[in-house]
């Protein structure tokens, strides 16, 4: 492609909206342009970027056996209330793109399709000898974020790779899960990628076991943790981890204290003199189910450590069934505003005790009249510790389990995992921390959808079982733009060669040369019938310009018809390395070729 035809245009200044460099590395080297808030057009070579990144997907999802197909866009709300995802897509979540049709019939616009294919695989599979099944698509997603930032990583327009297994057994389902891994990490190499494949929370999904694989980078959202040895990652979201050991409590005897001025465990500690290793601090939320029942959740944990707010929301909804519900959509500490809701009194914040009394609670219609009283491990094994004494101003010390306070009969591990924590697969392996981009995620769904739905099989016994469900999903759009984030300089982009958009780029620093201009074009033409894909910066541009251009928009190598002509070569600049060698003109297509297949080779 010539430049001069291309619609190609940079920019100088970072964009206004960009936060992170890779969002503002991509508009400004003209690959997006936003048309609204979380909406991009992928430009010519955004778009060439994406068909390479959809290729290596598509090569090695065809190699682990899937099927590829194309499911619809727009689906029917009936078939997101058979699975009982609606509500949790349109009001906990809130992300689902909900509508109606001029029949007044509730629609929405695919976030994901599990409940397209289930409902396919309910319709089409019958026995045991049609299993396993894998299909898989590559198409756009929609999805409503409270925030849409940071460009392409966290759109409410974006492509994905969404496949769906359909299995007889565990163990099939095990087979599958694995095979996705192998051909998710294959994907991430081949695209020049440094990442990390971590335990992970289920979410809204559900299942029974996911998988996350992030790329390494800076400006990633997610905190990953792990350990030196390779044994264990996870997002720390889902991190489990032994927390530090409680120091020995110095109050042998229960009294109560007058601790004025008291609400943080900081200043509990300053005047107590005491560690917060010694301290249960109980933690107060609001939450709210799927059938309008709010509970006033209070959650005893150790004063040294915090809530895992996935962790308890994961929690509360094992505990949905309890109040009549399926699942939890909404959770929060509750602020004055809330309080005022539902409290006969008010609260004394900061010095609350596991005990407090259920009549704060006042008597209306879709609050439970109780306290939901979970108590952390780390808090559970306390003895003779520092608590709040339901009175503002005050602490109880030396206070122990089923003497002073009934131990709440749920105990849970919420705490989130830290860096610096010991791992549980080995006490002498301290888990460490980094940030990550997620770009693929792998679950076991099992029943979940083929129960809810009806989807079955009949076994060789002749009796009929739900299909047990996997689901396997890549960013595309999110991958090329992470790709972006681990690999770029204060010039410009670096693309990995596999997935960049041209191989090369031919650059012509005086239009006016004759010379210059045969040489650039005859390279030109051979090395794209070689199979090197390359680009003619032909614009009637000075050579700084095009130098600037060619380093921000990525390009891994760049050929200069220059001074170097005269000695019958040109100068080859590699982008990432910056190494500058000057190459005899008949050598120049063969040496590119091999440079390109080598680098590939390695990924």
């Amino acid at each position: 492609m010539r430049l001069s035809q291309m619609l190609f245009l940079t920019l100088r200044d970072d964009p206004a909206d960009a936060e992170i460099p890779s969002h503002k590395l991509l508009v400004r080297a003209g690959y997006i342009r936003r048309i609204g808030s979380g909406v991009y057009a992928y430009l010519p070579l955004m778009w060439r970027v994406l068909q390479k990144v959809s290729q290596i997907v598509r090569e090695e999802m065809n190699a682990a056996g899937g099927q590829e197909c194309l499911l619809p866009q727009l689906q029917p709300a009936d078939l997101w209330k058979e699975s009982g995802r609606w509500d949790t897509y349109t009001k906990a979540e809130g992300i689902m793109f909900a509508l109606k049709d001029r029949r007044d019939q509730e629609q929405a616009l695919g976030p994901t399709h599990e409940e397209v294919i289930t409902a396919i695989a309910r319709d089409m599979i019958r026995s045991y000898r049609q299993l396993p099944q894998l299909l898989y698509q590559i198409q756009t997603k929609f999805r409503d974020e409270i925030r849409p930032r940071f460009g392409l990583m966290r759109g409410r327009e974006f492509i994905m790779k969404d496949a769906y297994s359909f299995n007889v057994d565990e163990e099939s389902l095990e087979k599958t899960y694995q095979d996705m891994h192998i051909a998710y990490s294959n994907i991430l190499r081949r695209s020049g990628l440094a990442f990390r494949a971590v335990q992970a929370d289920s979410g809204a999904i559900g299942g029974s076991a996911s998988q996350e694989f992030m790329v390494l980078a800076e400006a990633g959202e997610d905190e990953v943790l792990y350990t030196e040895d390779g044994q264990y990652a996870a997002n720390v979201e889902k991190a489990v981890s032994l927390p530090p050991d409680a120091q020995p409590s110095a109050f042998t005897n229960y009294e109560k204290l007058q601790t004025p001025g008291t609400e943080t465990i900081e200043k509990v500690c300053d005047f107590l003199k005491c560690s917060p290793t010694q301290i249960v601090k109980n933690v107060l939320y609001q939450t709210t189910f799927d059938n309008g029942t709010s509970v006033l959740v209070l959650v005893s944990i150790r004063g040294d450590q915090e809530v895992n707010d996935v962790k308890l929301q994961n929690e509360l909804t094992k505990l949905a069934p309890k109040y009549g519900a399926k699942t939890v959509i909404q959770l929060a500490v509750p602020d004055a505003e809330a309080q005022g809701k539902w409290a006969s009194q008010s609260l004394p914040l900061g010095y609350i005790a596991p005990d407090v009394a259920d009549d704060y609670i006042k008597s209306q219609k879709d609050i439970a009249p109780r306290f939901l009283r979970l108590v952390d491990k780390t808090a559970a094994d306390l003895k003779n510790f520092v608590t709040g004494a339901n009175e503002s101003g005050y602490h109880v010390v030396g206070a122990n389990w089923n003497e002073q306070f009934k131990l709440p009969e749920i105990t849970v591990d919420v705490r989130k995992a830290r860096p610096g924590d010991r791992s549980l697969h080995n006490p002498d392996q301290i888990l460490q921390s980094a940030r990550g981009i997620e770009v693929g995620h792998i679950f076991q769904l099992g029943t979940k959808y083929s129960i809810a739905m009806g989807a079955t099989y009949t076994n060789e016994q002749g009796e009929e079982k739900p299909l047990l469900m996997g689901c396997y999903g890549v960013g595309v759009s999110r991958l090329a733009q992470a790709a972006v984030e681990q690999s770029y300089d204060s010039d410009g982009i670096i693309w990995p060669v596999s997935i960049a958009p041209y191989h090369a780029i031919v650059t012509i620093p005086n239009i006016n040369d004759a010379q210059n201009v045969e040489i650039a074009e005859k390279l030109y033409t051979q090395l794209n019938q070689a199979g090197v894909e390359t680009l003619l910066d032909d614009r009637n541009e000075r050579a700084g310009v095009k130098f600037k251009d060619a380093d921000l928009i990525g390009i891994p190598y760049r050929i200069v018809t220059g001074r170097a002509i005269a000695n019958g070569k040109v100068e080859v600049v590699e982008r990432k390395s910056r190494k500058s060698q000057e190459i005899a003109i008949a050598d120049v297509v063969s040496i590119l070729k091999q440079w390109i297949q080598s680098v590939q080779s390695t990924q």
